[in-house]
């Protein structure tokens, strides 16, 4: 239930949030449509009050008309919030329940979550990584729409491909549409997008527009960037293929890629994902478990050809991971798999690999008495095998 709380926890942080800010977004959008009713129902009864409005019945009946426009507005703009909030609530019913499968006593209903959790965890890592078809085949084919964030991976997509294309746009709407919250992590992205823009401007000589742009978008940070805002200020000295730093690097294109991995890590910071994937730790916690000096042993024989570390791929990935922390060493026979123990003494063949007693046993009925070593292909006789004593 641990690995559950602490793994899926972004599975219902998510559609949670999502949830919040339409909530929020309902209850502001209401707020203003009331108040603009409020405002015709104050005139209506300030214009009904003058005893020269009561001689215009089509003013009155134009204010009324006025009004019931207003009450329409506010009607379909709270079913359209309704909807709204029902179906991101929807998706959170969903997940729950999906996870609550987990406790189901039935083995085939917990074989078939697994396989749909691991199809989840694949599914986020190929949106982590760009590869947006993948994903989206894979939740389709699985029915893992409503389960995993795509929706809110696809809306990333499109404002680092803005970026990409030296565009600002979505991303300062992607600001303002989160600026609360932002405001609450301390973001730079709002701040760090206008001094891009303002470096735009200067690149390409409009550069009293570019002081322009400083008045009006990067003058409201002087309280608490000062330093940054100066420097920006002293680039309009400084032709755009200075050599002196930290000017040069204000004009560096790369400044675009380093925009993007910014607003992907506050992106996470929002919905409180991890800046890797579940898949990545999980993987890289499966690895690090059953490492061991012998899965990087230089005679591959001595490798267990059972262990997933001892294979090429993943002995490759899992070398900068560290070994598996073992307490206490368990012994296991390479061709039973069966423990080493006092039911199943280890045997030492005169070659000097060790097996299980029960599996050489077993060999020597089937040969007339003789053994053939595994590793090596040698043949011997089972008396020819010892006890191993393990200290």
């Amino acid at each position: 239930m641990s690995d559950l709380k602490s793994l899926e926890h972004p599975t219902l942080k998510v559609p949670y949030e999502v949830l919040n800010k339409k909530f929020r977004t309902t209850q502001k959008t209401l707020d203003r449509e009331v108040s603009h009713f409020q405002n015709a129902v104050q005139e209506f009864e300030r214009d009904i009050s003058s005893d020269v409005a009561m001689t215009d019945t089509s003013h009155i009946s134009s204010l009324l008309s006025g009004m019931v426009e207003k009450l329409k507005v506010l009607k379909r703009k709270a079913d359209e919030g309704i909807n709204d909030e029902l179906q991101a609530g929807l998706v959170c019913k969903k997940r729950l329940e999906h996870l609550k499968e987990h406790n189901s006593p039935c083995e085939a209903i917990v074989k078939n979550w697994r396989r749909r959790r691991l199809d989840r965890m694949l599914v986020e890592y190929f949106l982590r990584c760009g590869y947006y078809n993948s994903a989206n085949k894979l939740a389709n084919n699985s029915d893992l729409n409503d389960l995993t964030n795509i929706d809110l991976f696809m809306i990333s997509k499109e404002v680092e491909h803005s970026l990409e294309n030296h565009e600002t746009s979505k991303c300062l709407a992607w600001c303002h549409d989160n600026r609360s919250k932002l405001r609450k992590l301390r973001s730079t992205m709002e701040f760090n997008l206008r001094i891009q823009e303002f470096v735009e401007l200067v690149r390409q000589d409009k550069r009293l527009d570019a002081v322009r742009h400083a008045r009006k978008y990067i003058s409201t940070f002087e309280d608490t960037r000062m330093e940054e805002v100066q420097q920006c200020m002293v680039l309009l000295a400084f032709p755009t293929d200075t050599e002196i730093s930290p000017y040069k690097d204000m004009f560096d294109e790369t400044r675009w890629q380093k925009l993007i991995e910014q607003f992907r890590l506050e992106n996470y910071k929002l919905y409180q994902l991890s800046s890797q994937s579940v898949f990545t730790v999980v993987l890289q916690a499966g690895l690090s478990a059953l490492k061991t000096p012998q899965c990087y042993s230089d005679i591959k024989e001595a490798r267990n050809i059972s262990c997933p570390v001892c294979q090429e791929w993943f002995n490759t990935l899992a070398k900068p991971l560290p070994f598996a922390h073992c307490s206490q060493s368990r012994l296991f026979c390479s061709i039973s798999g069966l423990p080493l123990n006092e039911h199943n003494i280890p045997m030492v063949l005169p070659n000097g690999y060790v097996y299980g007693e029960q599996a050489l046993v077993e060999m020597s009925n089937q040969n007339n008495g003789q053994v053939i070593c595994p590793k090596t292909k040698e043949v011997y006789w089972l008396k020819q095998a010892e006890k191993v004593y393990v200290m």
